[in-house]
């Protein structure tokens, strides 16, 4: 069985993104994080976006972008405090920040990729994240219920990628990248190289292919790869 080739352009495959979708962008701070995807989403212009990443990068960078551009509506984030452009807009309730702390956030995504409902956990209890959320008493412990996350969208960056989407990151870009890859509905995936199906050792496949719709080769590598392949 021949595989398919899911290398596409860069606006073809961000030209999709509507109006008010939720979008999960993967990295920690610079690593992991799909840049030049981002970028593409500000020219595209897509409003309403709610945004879910670990952070908000910094100012004049990455998410910042989306932000600077009018397109975010709510930001679903670990922290936002190196980026003060977010910070002012929050304050100013200009866009609305859904707070979470790191390790609920990854397993909160995990749970929407594993097609669960949510999670239980006693993390912010007695806290001010715990307001406005449902709360159960198991055995006798008090735990807040978390919502399961899932996007219609996940941005990816990836260090290699197959035609087929197959990808593997470097050291910390693994971060939140895999996970992002199992929770939403559209995975697009930009990559620093691309390699034929197969070249990849399976044991360095982070993500596997079958979670991943489009491929998009990085621009600094683009002309290259188009005289490979003519």
């Amino acid at each position: 069985m021949k595989l398919p080739n899911k290398t596409t352009i860069i606006d073809k495959a961000i030209v999709q993104i509507p109006d008010g979708a939720t979008v999960m962008l993967g990295g920690f701070g610079v690593p992991g994080t799909p840049f030049t995807l981002i970028e593409e989403l500000v020219q595209h212009g897509a409003k309403n976006l709610t945004i879910i990443k670990n952070d908000a990068n910094e100012t004049g960078m990455g998410v910042d972008h989306l932000l600077e551009n009018g397109q975010v509506k709510k930001l679903v984030s670990t922290h936002i405090g190196l980026n003060t452009h977010a910070v002012d807009l929050m304050n100013s309730g200009k866009i609305e920040v859904e707070f979470c702390p790191q390790g609920i956030l990854a397993e909160r995504i995990r749970a929407g990729g594993a097609g669960l409902q949510g999670i239980l956990t006693d993390i912010a209890i007695g806290t001010d994240l715990q307001d406005g959320k449902s709360r159960v008493e198991i055995k006798g412990k008090i735990c807040i219920v978390e919502p399961a996350l899932r996007a219609d969208f996940a941005l990816l960056h990836a260090d290699t990628a197959d035609h087929f989407g197959n990808l593997a990151y470097v050291a910390t870009a693994r971060n939140f990248n895999p996970l992002m890859a199992m929770a939403a509905e559209t995975v697009i995936a930009e990559t620093e190289h691309l390699v034929p199906v197969g070249a990849l050792n399976p044991n360095h496949i982070h993500t596997p292919g079958p979670f991943v719709d489009q491929v998009v080769l990085l621009e600094k590598l683009s002309e290259a790869y188009n005289v490979v392949q003519r």
